[in-house]
This record gives structure tokens, C-alpha cells and sequence, in this order.
């Protein structure tokens, strides 16, 4: 299989995506400062822009579970690996994750959570995801085109699964660095958090799915993909089970003030 290098980019699509999303991301700045500004701490803002910032190595995923831009038309940025990158992934980012680790940091700073709430959280991310690249793809933005397989409306499912993971990976990291930071100058550290916790979910987890995509044929095929992506979901919800506990844990910690 080859990427669709040639396959027309829907410019609606490409302006609604580029405009819709850096405008929520703007309310999601906005709403950042004025948590901050509340709390005393620049952590929430931090937080999105480490989201923004990791979008840079985006590349590397797109190789990894064969996502490609469309090309002809795209306001693209910058190319690498072969994939050119739409300037809507660094908006994308804090919509999708940014703004979602900033709903769960502060419910579990607030301690406004429950053993139930991993799910929660999950879900939610998961629905976003969903939303967010259905209509992208079936707009004709982009595509996964590889041999994925339990695909809705062309969108492979375990793609939202293993990002609504790296979500709650961010975001058990960032409070946990928040409650542990002595100066606020120690929560530059999301920076390298955002990009440790996507690629361990989506690489890590999502390495069993990401190996069978990636088999030299005739070795790919629906069977091997199929057994890779199940492997993928089975380690989510086991991760799943355990961060339940991380997450009580975390909010029965408290918070450290200079954070």
C-alpha cells in the first residue's frame, strides 16, 4: 500500500479545521489564564501549550499509524518523514488534548472525582477524538490509509482509544509534577512530559497494532492486524484499571501551592 499522495485536499474542510479549531483554542487559552490567574500558577496554560508545542513531532506518528494530510492546497508548515503537516495540528492538539488534561488535572485538584472517573474521562476523550477526526476525514482532510481495521465512518477506532489513553497519561504526570514542582518555573517540565506520555501510549501500548500495520507483505493481513489492534485494547483497559487507582491517589495527595 502507498499513502494517497495525490488525493484532492476538500478546502472547506482545510478552512473550517484551521479557523474553527485555532478559535477554540484561543477560548481554551483564555480559560487557562483565568484558572491560573484564580489558582495563582501558570499551570493550565503551560499545560496547553505543551500540547501545542508536541504537535511538532507529529510526523512521527503519522508514519507510525499511516495517517496522511492531504496534500494538494494545504496551509502546511513544514514536512517531514514525506507527510506535510496542516497548521491546524498545534490548534488540534490543544483542543483534543490540551483542553481535555486541563478537565481532568482540575477535577482531580479540586478532588471532584470518583473510582468511576477514569472511565469518565475516557470516554469523554474518546468522543472527542471522534468527533473531531470523523468529520476531518470524511470531510476530506486527511485519511488513515493503511490496513487498519474495526474502522466507524472510515476512522479507525483504536486511534481515539489509544489517544483518549495518552490523555490520561498527560494528564497523571502534569498534576503530579504540579504537586511535586517547588517554583513555578518547574512546570516547563510539560513540555517533555506531553510528548514522554503521548509517544508511551501510542507507541508503547500501541505498538502491538502499529508492528502488524507495518509487516512486510504478504505477512500483513486482516488477521495480523486484527490480533495487533485487540492486543492494543486489551493493554488499554488493563492500563485503565490501575489509573484508577493513580488518580484516587493523586487527588487524596492534595496540591503543592507554589505550583
Amino acid at each position: 500500500m502507498t499513502p494517497p499522495i495525490d488525493h484532492p485536499l476538500n478546502l472547506t474542510t482545510q478552512a473550517i479545521l484551521t479557523w474553527g479549531s485555532w478559535s477554540l483554542t484561543a477560548v481554551a487559552l483564555l480559560i487557562a489564564v483565568l484558572l491560573g490567574m484564580r489558582e495563582k500558577t501558570p499551570f493550565y496554560l503551560l499545560l496547553l501549550l505543551a500540547s501545542m508545542f508536541g504537535a511538532f513531532a507529529e510526523p512521527l506518528y503519522d508514519e507510525g499509524l499511516m495517517l496522511w494530510f492531504y496534500e494538494p492546497g494545504i496551509w502546511s508548515h513544514f514536512t517531514a518523514f514525506g507527510v506535510p503537516q496542516p497548521n491546524w495540528t498545534h490548534s488540534g492538539y490543544a483542543i483534543l488534548y490540551g483542553s481535555a488534561a486541563m478537565i481532568i488535572t482540575k477535577s482531580i485538584h479540586d478532588g471532584a472525582i470518583s473510582k468511576s472517573s477514569v472511565y469518565i474521562f475516557f470516554a469523554l476523550e474518546l468522543a472527542m477524538s471522534c468527533m473531531f477526526e470523523m468529520f476531518g476525514i470524511n470531510g476530506g482532510a486527511y485519511e488513515y490509509w493503511g490496513p487498519h481495521v474495526f474502522r466507524l465512518f472510515n476512522y479507525p477506532v483504536i486511534i481515539g482509544i489509544l489517544e483518549a489513553t495518552q490523555v490520561i497519561f498527560f494528564s497523571f504526570a502534569a498534576i503530579e509534577l504540579r504537586r511535586r514542582a517547588k517554583h513555578p518555573s518547574h512546570l516547563l517540565g510539560l513540555f517533555a512530559i506531553f510528548p514522554m506520555t503521548f509517544y508511551a501510549a501510542n507507541f508503547g501500548i500501541g505498538g502491538p497494532v502499529i508492528i502488524a500495520l507495518h509487516l512486510d507483505a504478504p505477512a500483513t493481513s486482516t488477521a495480523f492486524v486484527m490480533f495487533g489492534t485487540l492486543l492494543s485494547i486489551g493493554l488499554v483497559f488493563v492500563v485503565l484499571r490501575m489509573a484508577g487507582n493513580v488518580m484516587m491517589g493523586q487527588a487524596a495527595a492534595g496540591e503543592n501551592p507554589a505550583g
